[in-house]
C-alpha cells in the first residue's frame, strides 16, 4: 500500500497558509511528524482523515484519489485525536461499543476486537467504570483503542502518548511498532523520544512546507560536528541562550554543563567574545533526535 500526499496546500483567513505545496510518499511502517507550534501539523492530519478539504492537491491511495474511494476510505483508516470530548457517561466498554457501532463492525467481531484492544491498553480490569472518572492518560488509552477498532491499514495519532507514565508510553509506544508492519502509521508528537527509536523516517515539518523526510539515523548522522558541551557559570547562561542555539542544560560540579548546536568555529568565536575569555574548550557530544528537531526547525 502506498499513500502520496500530492502538493497539498490549505489557507486560513487571510491568506494565511498552513500548508504550502506539502508532497510525501508513505508506504507500511511508522513515521514520525515533527514540527513546532502552528507549522501545519494538525491541518495535514484533518486533511488526511477528510475533515478538512485542501485548497489545492490530493490524496492518493494506491494512485486512487480518496475522495472517489468515499467509504472505501474511510473503512481503512483510523485516527486518534490529540483532543476528543468523550461521552463521560459511558463506561469504557460502552464507549468503544458505540465507536463499533459507528465504523459499522458486526458485533460478535466488534466484542472480540474491543476484549483484545482493552487488554493491549492496559484497561481490562476497568471496562465497566465510566470514562468520566478516568484520569487524562486512561482516556488517551481508550481513544487509541477506537482508533485501531477497525484494525485501519493507514492510522493517524496525534499526540497518543499524552498524559501516560513512563511505563505505559513504553507499552503502547511497543504495540504500534509491532503493528506498522502491514500498516502507514503518522506519529504526531512534542515527545521525541516517542518516534526516535521506531520511526521509519521522521517528516519534519515548518511554516506548511516539509523540510525532511529521512530515516532517523540519517538525520542524526547530519548533525554530527554541530553538537558540543562546554561548561559555563550560571550568570552567563542567560547570554548564551540569546545569543547561541542551546539544546539542554544540565548542573556539573562545577557549575553548568552546556550543550550547544552549531560547528566548532563559530561557537568558539561566539563563546570568546560572550564569555571574555581567550580559549574555549568545546567537547564533541552525540546527536540525538531533540538536536536535529532544533536545528532543522529554528
Amino acid at each position: 500500500m502506498k499513500l502520496e500526499i500530492c502538493g497539498i496546500s490549505k489557507s486560513y483567513g487571510k491568506g494565511k497558509k498552513a500548508l504550502d505545496c506539502f508532497w510525501a510518499e508513505l508506504t507500511p511502517g511508522v513515521y514520525g511528524l515533527l514540527g513546532p507550534n502552528g507549522a501545519g501539523k494538525s491541518t495535514l492530519m484533518n486533511i488526511l482523515t477528510g475533515n478538512l478539504q485542501p485548497d489545492e492537491g490530493e490524496i492518493l491511495i494506491d494512485g486512487q484519489s480518496v475522495k472517489e474511494m468515499g467509504k472505501d476510505y474511510r473503512a481503512i483508516l483510523g485516527y486518534m485525536p490529540q483532543q476528543q470530548g468523550l461521552y463521560d457517561n459511558f463506561t469504557a466498554m460502552e464507549f468503544l461499543r458505540y465507536f463499533a457501532a459507528l465504523k459499522a463492525i458486526p458485533k460478535k467481531e466488534a466484542k472480540k476486537r474491543i476484549d483484545k484492544l482493552l487488554k493491549i491498553v492496559n484497561l481490562e480490569e476497568v471496562r465497566h467504570r465510566k470514562v468520566g472518572g478516568f484520569s487524562g492518560g486512561m482516556k488517551q488509552r481508550v481513544l487509541l483503542a477506537q482508533a485501531l477498532l477497525n484494525d485501519p491499514k493507514i492510522l493517524i495519532l496525534d499526540e497518543p502518548t499524552a498524559g501516560l507514565d513512563p511505563r505505559e508510553r513504553i507499552r503502547i509506544r511497543n504495540h504500534i511498532s509491532e503493528i506498522s508492519q502491514d500498516k502507514i502509521i503518522l506519529l504526531a508528537t512534542h515527545v521525541v523520544s516517542d518516534v526516535e527509536c521506531i520511526a521509519k523516517e521522521i517528516l519534519l515539518i515548518k511554516n506548511g512546507t516539509l523540510l525532511k523526510s529521512k530515516r532517523p539515523e540519517e538525520l542524526l548522522k547530519s548533525m554530527e560536528g554541530f553538537v558540543w558541551e562546554t561548561g559555563v557559570s550560571a550568570d552567563k547562561l542567560p547570554l548564551l541562550e540569546k545569543e547561541c542555539l542551546v539544546s539542554n542544560v544540565h548542573v556539573a560540579k562545577d557549575g553548568l554543563k552546556v550543550r550547544l548546536l552549531g560547528t566548532k568555529k563559530e561557537l568558539e568565536t561566539k563563546l570568546q567574545t560572550l564569555l571574555e575569555k581567550e580559549s574555549i574548550e568545546l567537547e564533541f557530544a552525540e546527536a540525538n533526535l531533540e538536536d536535529v528537531y532544533l536545528w532543522e526547525t529554528n
